[in-house]
């Protein structure tokens, strides 16, 4: 046995994790007998390192494919990195200013993606290294990256037969646009906030006419380009003004009063400036009305040629000044406050600006038709089936996908312009020439595919697609997909709709969702509140089993979870736990053998089988479930309240006995429910699992590859289960009566037990070695007559069983009797002190309330302890 005394996990979780890598357990062999079972990463982008959520996401998938791998399937998990193009993008160009106070354009492109290209070797690696200290069994032979060339040629695939479909297409359209990071975001790049705000009453003169309409507005600097005003046609306020002109303040251009059913009577003033270049809602009015569209904003949210004066001022600065100047022209009339929604870039958290661009966008109903089919037809199971609602609302109300983005960094789209005759090529590979009129003078458009239209396509793209690879044949579709409930709309939509439309399958049939990892007071993890817990710090100071473990138990899919010390410390007392029991067992196994021996075993050998059946039966299905949590939960409980708690205590009276035949079938089932235990954690806690079984005699060269535990008809012992229970219930029973009189450890008494039943009493004489050695009984005695118990003595009851302890065994009846006289006298005066405390007039009326009141809590409990203690000594001197 060369396991260490005590558990420390860097002496060996680095070793065991290089061994796994060396021997290469995590490659599996294609094999068409078998199940195959496969898991994609969610791939973490490269913009940094690993955070709790990272951790957690993780460490379920690993406890997914350790547990599937056990079971005999040819088990997969495909590990990888995204390139996360606007995030990488600006991490990127903030090292670049740092270091030489360059801009993007100052250096350019070729020379921007070689530091771009230096940055993904540096973080990718980085965080890759980090899962693998995490314990995450992946197939790193396997790894992939979004923009490795088999995925890039994926991408490209996919784009030109979206196009020639006519899925594809490039169009004017109003995008969000971010003003700091400079490019278009899809919707779901947007987050919304509640924020306080302003509506602006403002009125606009009727042209020749002594009168105006006035329109109510959130965004006043948009007023420099409105080209109409629109009113709703059932609305009689307007029946007469429809037609006639405007005279746009500020700018003086005339502007038309139309109609449509867009607008709603009852918001503000029910008359709408129309701006169809910075609203979408004005922008589909624009194409109905064949109205112009007037952008007077530039992509940094400053004022165009178009603002006139407010030309060059930042998008806000030039909101005050117009409104200063309405006021003075005498046409603001009034303000209100107002609380709306706002849309934030997902990643800067500048507000978007809706601007007129021409973008390339996905048509998107005819992709999400199907995707919505497999969720409702059941082809695709979210767990909890609650999240299914994000995912309906979403691809129900779904609007075309803006995937063109104003950055260098990412799938660069494949279109090229043809300067002479202005024809688009859309191609796979690059051309020399345009596809249309043979011009050689051809240039590339210059912006990337948003980063989820590469990442859309991972379950396929990873195995090779779109060649017919034999990964792709054998281990598609994929199993499960882990992920947080945060990108629902962002990926797991997505992958499905490409996966129906490219592989004519669904790409997972099972999604599992998880929550957020929350501090102890149920606050998100972020650097401004300062609570961020780095995950290798905690495997670093605790081990990566106590991290895992922590992170798993008592988590429910779909439902954020609280990380504290009071978790990790639990968890890595459960480790010690653990490891304490696994050297007794190591100290008394004294052969190789594996058996285990069935025959006459005593009933406390027969209870702990029963009960690891059990729970082989119960974790099982509950893994089945995806209940993890649960499944770790009952894992704890086995191992410390009955396997250490209770078994090891129940073995000693046999194993340091003289009976050699008892002691071996102890032993052997000592091993057997150390092995099985073993095997069920190891998907939890993979480290400490294979050191202890590597140290404990075992079949295989490694427990992730030993085979998962089955429930065994043969170990079901249910009656002597039961009788062990009765016996351990008995011993609790009398270690309370003892700690009740206060006994020494070390003093011998008699135990009787009364019963008329005889299978009772067989019960008890089966488990006497066990009563007198667990709970210091010098002899148990059995009598069936109630009448001849002793008179001075402390009882308890197991199941109708009256379990009784004669006192002169416990105590010195006449030193006890002094010594509650004694307590008693003390509490008098207590509770003469709190009467006089409770009588003076000074006090009540003084004293802070809470003071006044625990002293009313004192009296009360010495008046209770007076009571008790005069009934206890009127006992013993009967």
């Amino acid at each position: 046995m060369d396991i260490a005394k005590t558990y420390n996990p860097k002496e060996f979780e680095d070793r065991i994790y290089n061994e796994w890598m060396e021997k290469g357990y995590f490659t599996p062999k294609i094999d068409y007998s078998k199940k195959p079972f496969t898991i994609v990463i969610p791939p973490p982008n490269i913009t940094g390192q690993l955070h709790m959520g990272h951790a957690l996401d993780n460490t379920m998938q690993d406890i997914i494919i350790r547990w599937k791998r056990m079971q005999g399937y040819v088990a997969l998990w495909i590990p990888g990195s995204d390139h996360a193009s606007i995030a990488t993008e600006v991490k990127v160009l903030d090292k670049i200013k740092e270091e030489t106070g360059l801009t993007k354009r100052d250096i350019g492109r070729e020379k921007f993606l070689e530091k771009a290209w230096q940055w993904k070797e540096k973080y990718e690696n980085r965080i890759l290294d980090q899962l693998k200290k995490l314990g995450s069994s992946c197939d790193w032979t396997r790894k992939r990256f979004t923009m490795d060339e088999a995925l890039s040629k994926a991408v490209r695939e996919v784009f030109v037969a979206l196009y020639k479909k006519g899925l594809i297409y490039r169009g004017d359209r109003i995008i969000n646009w971010c003003p700091s990071c400079k490019t278009a975001l899809s919707d779901a790049e947007v987050e919304h906030e509640d924020e306080s705000g302003h509506l602006w009453y403002i009125k606009y003169p009727i042209k020749d006419v002594n009168g105006y309409v006035t329109i109510a507005t959130t965004r006043p600097e948009t007023m420099l380009g409105d080209v109409a005003v629109a009113v709703n046609p059932n609305d009689d306020r307007y029946k007469g003004l429809i037609g006639k002109k405007l005279v746009l303040p500020i700018v003086g251009r005339e502007i038309p009063i139309i109609e449509d059913d867009y607008v709603d009577p009852s918001f503000g003033t029910g008359a709408v400036k129309v701006t169809p270049a910075h609203d979408p809602n004005d922008f589909e009015m624009g194409i109905r009305h064949d109205l112009e569209f007037i952008n007077i904003m530039n992509e940094d949210a400053t004022i165009n040629e178009n603002g006139g004066e407010y030309s060059g001022l930042d998008r806000y600065e030039a909101r005050k000044k117009i409104v200063d100047k309405l006021k003075d022209m005498g046409l603001l009339e009034k303000v209100e406050d107002l609380n709306h929604s706002v849309g934030h870039c997902y990643r800067c958290h500048t507000t978007v600006e809706p601007f007129l661009s021409k973008q390339w966008f996905v048509k998107m109903e005819p992709l999400a038709k199907p995707a919505l089919e497999a969720v409702r037809t059941g082809k695709i199971e979210f767990i909890p089936e609650r999240f299914e609602k994000i995912y309906f609302n979403w691809l129900n109300n779904i609007k075309d996908w803006c995937i063109s983005r104003q950055l260098w960094w990412g799938h660069r789209i494949p279109a090229w312009y043809c300067d002479d005759c202005g024809y688009v090529t859309v191609s796979k590979d690059d051309p020399t020439c345009c596809e249309q009129c043979g011009s050689k003078n051809i240039h590339q458009d210059e912006d990337v595919l948003d980063t989820w239209f590469s990442s859309a396509l991972w379950p396929f793209s990873t195995m090779g697609w779109p060649d017919d690879t034999e990964d792709l044949k054998y281990f598609f579709p994929t199993d499960v997909l882990v992920t947080g409930y945060d990108i629902i709309f962002f990926w797991v939509a997505r992958m499905i709709f490409m996966s129906l439309e490219f592989m004519k399958e669904v790409p997972f049939k099972r999604v599992l969702i998880h929550g957020l990892v929350r501090d102890s007071q149920g606050r998100k993890m972020s650097k401004s509140l300062g609570n961020g817990i780095d995950p290798l710090e905690i495997i670093e100071k605790y081990g990566a089993d106590t991290l895992r473990f922590t992170l798993i138990t008592g988590n429910a899919p779909g439902n954020d979870m609280r990380f504290s010390d009071d978790k990790l410390e639990a968890s890595r007392n459960f480790a010690n736990k653990l490891w304490n029991a696994s050297r007794y067992v190591m100290l008394n196994l004294t052969s190789d053998d594996t058996t285990l021996y069935l025959e006459n075993l005593n009933i406390a050998d027969k209870w702990i089988l029963t009960r690891l059946n059990n729970v082989v039966k119960e974790v099982t299905e509950n893994l089945e479930k995806y209940e993890l949590g649960i499944a770790a939960g009952k894992l704890y409980d086995f191992l410390w309240s009955e396997f250490c708690d209770w078994y090891i205590e129940l073995s000693k009276p046999v194993l340091y006995g003289d009976d050699l035949e008892a002691k071996k079938k102890t032993k052997s089932v000592l091993r057997y429910v150390l092995d099985n235990t073993l095997r069920l954690l190891h998907p939890f806690m993979p480290f400490i699992t294979e050191e202890i079984f590597k140290n404990i005699p075992h079949d295989g060269e490694t427990i992730m590859l030993s085979k998962w535990p089955e429930y065994r008809e043969d170990l079901n012992f249910e009656k002597e289960a039961k009788d062990t229970i009765l016996i351990m219930d008995a011993i609790k029973t009398i270690r309370n009566l003892r700690a009740e009189a206060s006994v020494s450890p070390s003093k011998k008494a008699r135990v009787i037990i009364n019963s008329d039943r005889e299978d009772v009493i067989k019960i008890f004489k089966d488990g006497e070695n066990y009563i007198t050695k667990l709970a210091g009984a010098s002899e148990v005695i059995y009598e069936r007559d109630k009448d001849k118990l002793p008179q001075k003595a402390m009882s308890g009851s197991v199941e109708g069983t009256l379990i009784v302890m004669p006192l002169e065994d416990l105590i010195d009846i006449k030193v006890e009797i002094e010594r509650l006289r004694s307590e008693r006298e003390r509490v008098i005066s207590e509770i003469k002190r709190a009467e006089g405390m409770l009588k003076n007039e000074k006090f009540i009326s003084k004293a802070p309330k809470h003071v006044v009141d625990a002293e009313k809590v004192k009296y009360e409990k010495y008046t209770e302890m007076l009571k008790n203690l005069d009934e206890r000594i009127d006992y013993l001197m009967k």
